[in-house]
């Protein structure tokens, strides 16, 4: 038996623009189930996501969904999702694209401890965080 520890990202009427997003930048497969799929009968609830799960070839899982009515979403900086690794290319290509449009809290830049560290966070809002280790010899 395996586990996996996943991101959930909640958003208000975006996790199909979003999620779509993340695909972009990421590859890989992603199916996105609405409410009405689930069988609510609201109609300002019907296309919005109930659940989305992006897998991506390099083995990550990212899900989201849309919060129903009465759910409030609380952005801060209590989570970060951390992106790292020693493919600088890979790395370099998606801080471009989820920083592009959102706002940057710390550039993507060498540091004294040898990588190279940076923060943003989305359009949507998610707060990420890059470290892009050096290769192993």
């Amino acid at each position: 038996m395996t586990v996996q520890l996943n991101p959930y990202l909640n958003f208000s009427g975006t996790a199909r623009e979003a999620m779509e997003f993340y695909q972009r930048v990421f590859g890989g497969e992603l199916a996105l189930t609405t409410f009405r799929e689930y069988g609510t009968e609201d109609p300002a609830l019907a296309d919005q996501i109930m659940h989305g799960m992006l897998r991506t070839a390099d083995g990550a899982v990212l899900m989201g969904s849309d919060m129903p009515p009465g759910m409030e979403i609380r952005r801060g900086n209590a989570n970060t999702i951390c992106l790292s690794g020693d493919d600088a290319d890979k790395l370099r290509g998606w801080w471009e694209q989820l920083s592009a449009g959102g706002v940057v809290q710390e550039p993507l830049a060498k540091q004294m401890w040898g990588d190279e560290y940076g923060q943003c966070e989305d359009r949507f809002g998610t707060p990420w965080m890059f470290d892009i280790g050096q290769p192993s010899s």
